[in-house]
């Protein structure tokens, strides 16, 4: 069972020592907020992992170093295609006026929109640019560590490596155009997740989560329970793997709660130069996009 792991959190990085290389690790403080600290500057030291992925993390070294640079906590090449769910919070489907669905409603990202934390820039395609229809939308995300093929819901999180934040960055213009939305929320680095991923040892029950989204540091967005999925993590882990092989890496993002900004009156979108968090507590923290316009 993947509740086993040897890890509590883990972060993908490139170490203040060394920039030529990626490490693997755990936070020697387990209350910190990785994505807050190296914002504000501060060092983060991490115990290093034998292993090259978290897929695959190995054993703590006994060694140490210092976070340079955090990374998504899977690369490009491990996760695959990436599975969305849309409209899956009951107070999120009230404020677009929409019924509640009574199957998850399944949308696509390629690999290529996977997304870093800050500081790599966030990129707000020139399609999204022309009529200011960035949007933010805060979700948790889950990431298998074993191949899942017409798993039951009651076995469903057993196959759970851990649980990460992301941004499911959306080109509203573009998605309200379409009846799909996989073009729109698939932009280059359209998925930015992370800072750590965090073991099910640790989050036993994802419905007991908090998320929330925050502009520019002061601006709360999104504010709202896991507890108000329609669908839960089990059931979408379950559902997805119906008749559809889900390899080790798979990454899902579970929807978005309330507050998006096309909700908002007047409207809120992101620009240039915006910041983004998305914190979900306890236990993961926060992850921060800075945005930059695509030249």
């Amino acid at each position: 069972m993947a509740s086993s792991a040897p890890f509590k959190r883990l972060v993908r990085f490139v170490p203040r020592s060394d920039s030529s290389k990626v490490l693997i690790g755990q936070p020697e403080d387990d209350n910190v907020d990785v994505g807050v600290a190296l914002k504000k500057g501060q060092d983060v030291p991490v115990s290093i992992f034998s292993g090259s992925s978290v897929l695959s993390p190995g054993q703590d070294t006994g060694k140490s170093a210092i976070i340079d640079r955090v990374l998504s906590p899977l690369a490009k090449s491990e996760v695959g295609t990436i599975r969305c769910i849309g409209l899956n919070y009951k107070q999120h489907a009230a404020e677009v006026n929409m019924s509640l669905p009574t199957v998850p409603t399944v949308f696509m990202k390629p690999d290529t929109s996977l997304g870093d934390p800050w500081p790599a820039p966030t990129i707000l395609p020139t399609l999204t640019q022309q009529d200011d229809c960035g949007d933010y939308e805060s979700e948790l995300a889950v990431i298998l560590g074993k191949t899942a093929k017409n798993v039951s819901e009651s076995e469903a999180l057993d196959y759970v490596l851990g649980y990460t934040a992301c941004n499911d960055v959306s080109s509203r213009t573009s998605q309200f155009a379409q009846s799909q939305w996989s073009f729109s929320k698939g932009f280059d680095g359209a998925c930015p997740i992370g800072p750590t991923l965090v073991s099910p040892s640790v989050i036993p029950d994802p419905s007991k989560l908090h998320v929330r989204g925050i502009k520019n540091g002061d601006q709360v967005l999104q504010d709202c329970g896991t507890d108000d999925l329609i669908f839960s993590v089990a059931k979408l882990i379950s559902f997805l793997s119906q008749g559809t092989t889900l390899p080790a890496g798979t990454l899902i993002i579970t929807g978005t709660p309330a507050g998006v900004g096309v909700g908002k009156k007047p409207k809120v979108t992101l620009r240039e130069g915006d910041e983004f968090a998305v914190e979900i507590l306890p236990h993961i923290g926060t992850l921060i996009n800075v945005f930059e316009n695509e030249k």
